[in-house]
């Protein structure tokens, strides 16, 4: 495990004058994850080792051997949370204990080395500090966090790696869809699965997104922007929308389809639902059959669809095509309970508001 000693020892190696970049001056024309910090936090874990060699150095390629484990059997998991530039200067992460729990809980299913939580994010903040002035503090904008941990064994053979690294890297970003906060157009898929009961559909590992990546170009080269996902015994049951949750307002209900194993628990998943429940908002969590998706959207009684996730908070959806069939959700707009949804957590997240929940973590 990672100690807390991490708080004492944490070696920093910052960039030189002539590498040193400076961040955009403005986020207008950058794309989502394109676009780096100057440092990064990389540690490693051995066999009878444990976590060492803890250390901020200048964000640049890694070193691997051409036989590292991860590069041909996927031992791997990551996370995505964000920082923000919050009022009055200062700056804020959201739940992000939950993504490093989550983490860990994606370790053990891949058998990788566990974190611990406080000193993991004692170091997330060591890091964003030294990298304090690349938070973006246009509107919608923040700094996405992306937490990676590989392994790193020299050996070409399916087994339990004995090497690993982790790392943290920082990006500078806007809206991760094009269209902003605006309804999207999304595409049930019939031809392909994503997760099966008892793989790994609920763990934030590479091989799930990589699994995703033929239906969604195939939904955009017709022009959707994501994929809705199937169970994949029944191929009936509704499970997640690209790589985010999925919630339908039926009859002034929050539905959303229930954790079952394939399908991956949302930090703004569980934030809708913990919201909703304060708001006295009635929240069922169930399996959701496509065909009542496509009955109730036909006669009225659901009235909106919108997708969750830390990338893109929530993300409302237009119109859902099935058997080739084009179905116009509400009036094809942004429905008032998305709409709430959104402004309630961006206003957390940048804040704007109080946060009863304790869910915001200041920086400083």
């Amino acid at each position: 495990r990672l100690y807390r000693r991490i708080n004492m020892n944490l070696a920093l190696f910052p960039v030189s004058p002539d590498q040193r970049r400076s961040p955009p001056s403005t986020m207008s024309g950058v794309g989502f994850g394109t676009l780096f910090s100057n440092h990064m936090l990389t540690m490693e874990w051995e066999t009878g080792k444990g976590w060492h060699n803890e250390q901020i150095q200048p964000f640049g390629p890694l070193s691997l051997a051409p036989s590292a484990l991860v590069l041909h059997y996927g031992q791997e998991a990551f996370e995505g949370l964000k920082a923000y530039q919050a009022d009055e200067g200062k700056a804020t992460l959201f739940r992000p204990r939950l993504n490093f729990e989550r983490m860990n809980k994606t370790a053990r299913r891949m058998c990788l080395p566990e974190l611990d939580v406080e000193a993991t994010l004692d170091a997330l903040k060591q890091l964003i500090r030294q990298d304090r002035d690349w938070i973006p503090t246009e509107p919608g904008t923040s700094l996405y966090i992306r937490p990676t941990l590989i392994a790193t064994e020299e050996f070409l053979g399916l087994k339990v790696s004995s090497k690993y690294l982790f790392y943290i890297i920082l990006s500078p970003v806007g809206p991760y869809y094009p269209e902003g906060f605006n309804p999207v157009k999304i595409t049930v898929c019939t031809a392909y699965v994503r997760a099966a009961p008892g793989g790994v559909g609920e763990a934030k590992t590479g091989g799930n997104y990589a699994a995703s990546n033929l239906a969604e170009k195939e939904a955009k080269e017709r022009g959707f922007t994501q994929v809705l996902w199937l169970d994949a015994v029944e191929r009936r049951f509704v499970e997640e929308v690209g790589a985010m949750n999925i919630f339908f307002v039926i009859d002034g209900e929050l539905h959303t389809p229930q954790l079952t194993g394939t399908i991956l628990p949302g930090i703004t998943r569980r934030s809708v639902i913990e919201l909703a429940q304060h708001w006295e908002m009635t929240v069922v969590e169930r399996r959701i059959p496509i065909d009542e998706v496509q009955e109730r959207i036909s006669n009225g009684s659901l009235t909106e669809v919108f997708g969750s996730g830390t990338a893109a908070v929530i993300s409302p959806v237009s119109l859902l095509n099935f058997k080739d069939q084009n179905l116009v959700i509400g009036d094809g707009q942004t429905g008032p309970i998305a709409q709430k949804f959104f402004q309630h957590l961006t206003d957390l997240q940048y804040g704007r508001i109080d946060d009863p929940f304790g869910w915001i973590e200041p920086l400083e």
